[in-house]
């Protein structure tokens, strides 16, 4: 079996995380986070939506982790994102981490927001 290394040329992938911690490219960011466009933010749940403006023409689609259940994300916040003209796909945090990644190395413009487990 061929092991071939995955790189993210254009991104930073999320190499860890753990209770209310994320590595990102080998840093540590607590609480919760979005990341795209090779930066990671502190997030300030669904009423920051700062970021969706920034975001628009970056990015496709936001992958949403809502911690260890999953839950969808409230109306205000949904329409934001499909107003900016993006996708929204809600998982678990676990999930939204590894699809992220998956994602990125495939060279796709996706955005993680994500709420610690």
């Amino acid at each position: 079996m061929k092991l071939s290394e995955v790189k993210y040329p254009d991104g930073l992938p999320v190499d860890g995380y753990g209770p209310g911690f994320f590595r990102v490219a080998g840093q540590v960011h607590t609480g919760a986070m979005v990341v795209f466009d090779g930066q990671v933010e502190a997030w300030n749940g669904y009423e920051d939506t700062d970021w969706i403006t920034r975001a628009r023409g970056k990015i496709d689609v936001v992958l949403l982790g809502t911690g260890a259940e999953i839950r969808f994300p409230d109306k205000v916040f949904q329409g934001e994102v499909e107003r900016a003209g993006l996708a929204i796909e809600p998982m678990v945090t676990a999930s939204a981490c590894r699809t992220y990644n998956v994602l990125l190395s495939e060279g796709r413009r996706v955005a993680l927001a994500v709420f610690p487990v």
